[in-house]
């Protein structure tokens, strides 16, 4: 009854929510750019950009990509109020995965985002989120020019926000549930004129919160720095630093079975340390883990109410240590010719840490009875260092503007699986790196090199048409190795000794389109694209030189064709857009989980046909009176997997055609209503996703729709040089209390789910509230 009254509520919002557009190339803003959320239409595909004051609503600390979960077509999940941990972090859009789209910051790619992301940061570690600028969304393949290598289904571009020209000082203290405590400041130079109007900006965060269930910490410090040198005619240097240690306790992946069985609330044993270890010498006792026996005198029988030994782990953690580097340059060179280049470095270590009771020293022959526990800390640990550059150069040729540009890097990435022993008297610290590994299930080397060129000529026809073409060309090549395998230095040539060159490579990608201006401010856009999602690390996951060179030979890197087109229209209060979009998705790369996630088996992939999606987006904003805005987003999906999963033979091993896409729900509707009358502001947020398919098959897993309302209000004071540039701001995600799964997929899908026991699911955070105060001088 409270989903269908929220659901309900939230289409009698969108339903005022008349929408809008900008114009085609202008780069002004609509007069409705102060809006709840900025829709945007800027050339030949859907696209929207949120500016930093819509940003700046937020709870302080909210990653920048849980931002765009209001704007059409984008389902956005998280196990937490503030979208940072980035285990259960998914966005899906038009059907497409995280892992199939491009994200950027500044230009410097990020990779996909994903949890153990080979190629790039989580966006939550590149910027601190009070010092983003601006993000755009582009729900096709996005731009030609977008530095990425996975972007088959849409792009996500963060921009960082520049140093003010005007001196001053912010600082921010934000707390609330879980003990949350944010510390925010920035510092910034203002125009300095002995130095040519050189300005900067060193800024600092830090976080600590409990988790909202279970016990464990989620820490985050952070420091941002950034310049920009005008060098008279010349043009602009730009400078940028980012340092980020975060340490994040994981809470527990959890099964449908056991959310019926065991509540929303159930988490990992932390801090009981003696119950885990209890349950992990039952489970040896039963042969559960085929593990050693560690303490028949356990016996047999789990403590109720645990009825498996993946019912719940001791601890898990996530470890990250990144330091990102941007040095920019962007010139006017003649009169109608427009140069850029940036040089950037990324270097990272984590670990991913889990307490595992598979395996332990006594699996090896060592340990102490009695005295060494049979729960091991098992790491995957990652080891990154990237170096690359890109320029883009564009010239005005009459009606034509001819843009290119090139993106190389070089990416050095070492991956291992490794164990360490605990004591039966205390565990490990799950938030510090952990040293004097006993074993090394796995160690592999990677040298990656990435050449992407594009081109295209954008041709203003007259006042109302303009025509885009071009393409770009992909090259990865991934040069891999592997030092361990299987616990051991495998033998020369043996099919452990893995070791071998895969590149994806497409030389002609095109991107055709245009807009057409109609009177009143309405416009017209169509585009079709066609994009390649390189292989990554994918063939090197068996660990095998017969399945590498089979993947090599036989496997194909994804790709698809996107043609979308639409309507945009804007007036005074209002702007709009209405798309529709098919997209074929070739050459689907399937990975088949085998085994509990905690037990880290490869997973097999192989391509396995083809997915169609298509679908249709409304999003607009109105001013309905000075001090309120309206804002309203649908989006209708349908995306099918076309073939069944079949073997060598044929015989059929998956029956998905006409399946439904995992985590792809048909409807997404957000409606945003605020209000700001220059003292008080104050804005309502409404989200609901229908029901969404956990399996390939379809077969089992299917999780229930759910409606979210978020509010926020605060007040700017002034009236005494005290008071001015003073607010105060709360914020309440999860209003109403709503249990509901968020997060799907964090172990893998399966191909069925029949018994509800695949544990790949985390369920959304209940109502959390926070309060800020900031104050600039």
């Amino acid at each position: 009854m409270k989903l269908l009254l929220k659901t309900t509520a939230m289409a009698l919002v969108s339903l005022y929510a008349t929408n809008a557009f900008a114009d085609d190339v202008a780069t002004t803003a609509p007069a409705v750019q102060d809006e709840v959320v900025v829709v945007i239409g800027r050339g030949v595909r859907q696209n929207q950009i949120m500016n930093a004051n819509q940003m700046e609503l937020r709870a302080p600390g909210t990653s920048p990509i849980k931002l765009v979960e209001r704007l059409p077509g984008v389902n956005y999940t998280g196990a937490d109020a503030f979208g940072a941990y980035e285990w259960a972090v998914r966005i899906n859009v038009r059907g497409f995965a995280q892992q199939q789209m491009g994200f950027t910051l500044d230009g410097i790619p990020l990779g996909d985002m994903s949890y153990g992301n080979f190629n790039g940061l989580h966006i939550s570690r590149a910027v601190i989120s009070e010092n983003m600028g601006e993000v755009k969304m582009s729900q096709g393949a996005g731009l030609l020019g977008t530095n990425s290598t996975s972007n088959l289904g849409g792009t996500l571009q963060f921009a960082s926000r520049r140093p003010d020209a005007e001196q001053s000082t912010t600082l921010a203290v934000t707390g609330g549930s879980s003990t949350f405590l944010r510390i925010y400041g920035r510092y910034e130079t203002g125009a300095i004129d002995a130095m040519g109007g050189f300005r900067g900006y060193v800024a600092f965060a830090n976080n600590e919160m409990d988790k909202w269930k279970g016990n464990g910490k989620q820490e985050q410090s952070q420091v941002n720095a950034g310049f920009v040198w005008p060098v008279g005619d010349m043009g602009e240097f730009f400078g940028y630093y980012n340092n980020s240690v975060r340490r994040e306790a994981d809470y527990q992946d959890m099964s449908k079975e056991m959310i019926t069985r065991l509540g929303y609330d159930w988490d990992n044993f932390a801090p009981n340390w003696g119950l885990a270890n209890l349950v992990a010498d039952i489970a040896n006792n039963r042969g559960d883990t085929g593990a050693p026996v560690t303490n028949a005198g356990a016996g047999t029988l789990y403590p109720a109410p645990i009825a498996t030994v993946d019912d719940a782990y001791f601890d898990a953690s996530g470890l990250r240590d990144d330091d990102l580097f941007r040095l920019s340059y962007d010139g006017q060179f003649t009169e109608n010719g427009r140069f850029d280049a940036t040089v950037y470095s990324h270097d990272q270590k984590g670990q991913g840490l889990w307490f595992t009771p598979y395996v332990s020293p006594f699996s090896f022959g060592g340990g102490t009875a009695g005295v060494t526990s049979p729960i091991s800390v098992r790491t995957t640990e990652y080891d990154m260092n990237r170096l690359g550059g890109f320029f883009n150069l564009s010239y005005q040729f009459g009606d034509h503007e001819i843009e290119g540009g090139l993106w190389v890097e070089r990416n050095h990435f070492n991956q291992a699986r490794r164990f360490y022993a605990n004591t039966r008297a205390k565990p490990n610290s799950v938030m510090n790196f952990q040293r004097g590994a006993y074993a090394t299930q796995w160690e592999q080397k990677y040298n990656i090199d990435t050449a992407v060129f594009h081109i295209q000529d954008t041709w203003r026809v007259n006042e109302s048409l303009t025509v885009l073409a071009g393409f770009k060309s992909i090259r990865v090549s991934n040069n891999g190795r592997t030092p361990i395998n299987g616990f051991a230095a495998p033998a020369a040539n043996s099919d452990g000794d893995l070791k071998g060159t895969i590149v994806s490579e497409d030389n002609f990608l095109p991107q055709v389109g245009f807009t057409y201006n109609l009177a009143n401010n309405n416009q017209i856009f169509a585009s079709y694209t066609e994009n390649m999602r390189d292989l990554g690390l994918a063939p090197f996951s068996n660990r095998s030189q017969i399945s590498f060179d089979a993947i090599k030979r036989l496997t194909n890197p994804e790709s698809s064709r996107t043609l979308e087109g639409g309507w945009r229209f804007r007036g005074e209060n209002y702007q709009g857009v209405i798309a529709a979009y098919y997209v074929k998705f070739d050459d689907r790369l399937l990975g088949i989980a085998q085994g509990a996630g905690i037990i880290g088996n490869p997973s097999i992939i192989s391509n396995v046909g083809s997915v169609e999606t298509k679908g249709v987006e409304f999003a607009g904003s109105i001013k309905i009176t000075p001090e309120f805005t309206l804002f309203g987003s649908y989006a209708y999906n349908d995306s099918q997997y076309q073939d069944n999963v079949v073997n060598a033979l044929g015989t059929i091993l998956q029956a998905t055609a006409g399946k439904t896409v995992v985590n792809a729900p048909n409807h997404l509707l957000k409606a945003d209503l605020g209000y700001d009358n220059g003292s008080l502001f104050a804005s309502l947020n409404a989200n609901y996703t229908s029901e969404r398919e956990t399996t390939y098959t379809n077969i089992g897993g299917q999780v229930d729709a759910f409606a979210t309302l978020d509010f926020s209000a605060g007040y700017r004071f002034s009236g005494s040089p005290f008071l001015e540039g003073l607010e105060a701001q709360i914020n309440v995600t999860n209003l109403l209390g709503e249990e509901y799964i968020s997060s799907v997929g964090t172990n893998g899908f399966a191909a069925s789910d029949a018994g509800e026991s695949n544990q790949t699911f985390m369920v959304g955070a209940p109502q959390q509230v926070y309060f800020t105060l900031r104050k600039k001088f």
